[in-house]
C-alpha cells in the first residue's frame, strides 16, 4: 500500500545526539493515503478487464449500461466510489464483477403525509393531513449519506407537520394554511439538504375537526350571521326614514308629487290582479261641480272611493 511521507516540525527535550537542545528537528512520519488502491485491488481491476477480453463480445452486453434523461448512475468499485460524480444520462461503462451502481430518479415525487393527531397551541386536537412534493437534486449524496432517502423525508415531513402546527392556534390552522405550507416547506428543505434532497411544495391537504366542535361552530357562525342580519335590516329602516322624510317635504313644496305618487300605488295595486281597488279621490276636483257649496264644503277632508272590479 502506498504511504504519504509528511515533515513534521516539533521542539523536544530529549533529542538524539546530532540535535541540538532547544533546536527544531525534522521527524518524518508515514501515514496511510485513504485514496490510494491496494494491490488486491489492482489485482481484481486487472482480472475483470481480463475477463471482458475473453468474453468479447459477449461482455459488452454486460459492460454498457444506459440511463434515461431523467435517471443518473452512481458507481461503486469494490465498495468505493467512482471519480467522476454520477454517470448520465446516456451510456456509461462498467467492469464485471468489481462494478456496481444505483440509479437515482431525479423527478419530483409527491406523497401524502398520513393524518396526524396533532394538539394546536389552544389545546384542541385536530388530524392534519399534508402533501409533499421533491426531488433529488445531488444524486451522489442522496446514495451516499442516506440509506433510504424516500422513507427518511416521510418521516421528517409527519413529524415537521406535527411540530408546526403545535404551535398555531385554531383560528390560525383554519385561515393561514399558506403561510404554514410555507414554513413547513423551510423546515423540511433545510433538513433534507444534507441528504441531496430538495422539497419544492408543500401543501395542507385537510383539516378535521371534533364532531362537538363542528356543531360548536356552526352554532357560532349562525348567531353571528343573526346578528349582522338585524344590524343591516336596521341600518336599511334608518335610511329609509330618512328617505320618506326627504321625500315627504317635496310632496309639500309640490302636491302634485303626491297625485304621481297615488297614481303609482294604484299602478302597483292593480299589477298584482286584486278584486278591489281603494282609491284616495280628494275633493279639491270637485270644486267645478259644488259651485253653490259654502266655503265649508271645501275645506271638507278627502273621502275614499271604493270601485270593485271583477276578478
Amino acid at each position: 500500500m502506498r504511504r504519504e511521507v509528511r515533515t513534521v516540525s516539533t521542539r523536544r527535550d530529549n533529542v538524539p545526539s546530532h540535535c541540538d537542545t532547544g533546536t527544531s528537528c525534522a521527524i518524518t512520519i508515514q501515514m496511510p493515503n485513504p485514496e490510494a488502491v491496494g494491490c488486491v485491488e489492482r489485482f481484481a481491476t486487472l482480472l475483470s478487464y481480463l475477463l471482458v477480453i475473453i468474453t468479447f463480445p459477449f461482455s459488452l452486453f454486460e459492460c454498457f449500461k444506459v440511463v434515461q434523461e431523467f435517471e443518473r448512475a452512481v458507481i461503486f468499485r469494490l465498495g468505493r466510489l467512482r471519480k467522476g460524480g454520477a454517470r448520465g444520462p446516456g451510456l456509461f461503462f462498467v467492469l464485471p464483477c468489481i462494478d456496481t451502481y444505483r440509479k437515482v430518479d431525479l423527478r419530483t415525487v409527491s406523497f401524502d403525509v398520513p393524518p396526524q393527531e396533532v394538539l394546536t397551541r389552544d389545546s384542541v386536537t385536530v388530524a392534519v393531513d399534508a402533501v409533499v412534493y421533491y426531488r433529488i437534486k445531488e444524486p451522489l449524496n442522496a446514495v451516499v449519506r442516506v440509506a433510504d432517502y424516500s422513507a427518511s423525508t416521510r418521516l421528517l415531513a409527519a413529524t415537521t407537520l406535527r411540530n408546526v402546527l403545535g404551535m398555531r392556534d385554531l383560528a390560525q390552522l383554519l385561515s393561514d394554511r399558506e403561510a404554514i405550507s410555507h414554513m413547513m416547506q423551510a423546515s423540511l428543505d433545510e433538513a433534507t439538504e444534507p441528504w441531496g434532497v430538495e422539497v419544492e411544495r408543500v401543501e395542507i391537504k385537510d383539516v378535521r375537526l371534533p364532531v362537538q366542535l363542528q356543531k360548536a361552530m356552526a352554532a357560532e357562525a349562525e348567531a353571528d350571521r343573526e346578528a349582522r342580519a338585524k344590524i343591516i335590516a336596521a341600518e336599511g329602516e334608518i335610511k329609509a326614514s330618512k328617505a320618506l322624510k326627504e321625500a315627504s317635504l317635496v310632496m309639500i313644496d309640490n302636491p302634485m308629487a303626491l297625485q304621481l305618487r297615488y297614481l303609482q300605488s294604484l299602478s302597483s295595486i292593480s299589477a298584482e290582479k286584486n278584486s278591489t281597488i281603494i282609491f284616495p279621490f280628494p275633493m279639491d276636483f270637485l270644486k267645478a261641480f259644488l259651485g253653490g257649496a259654502g266655503p265649508s264644503t271645501t275645506h271638507q277632508p278627502s273621502v275614499q272611493m271604493t270601485q270593485s272590479l271583477p276578478i
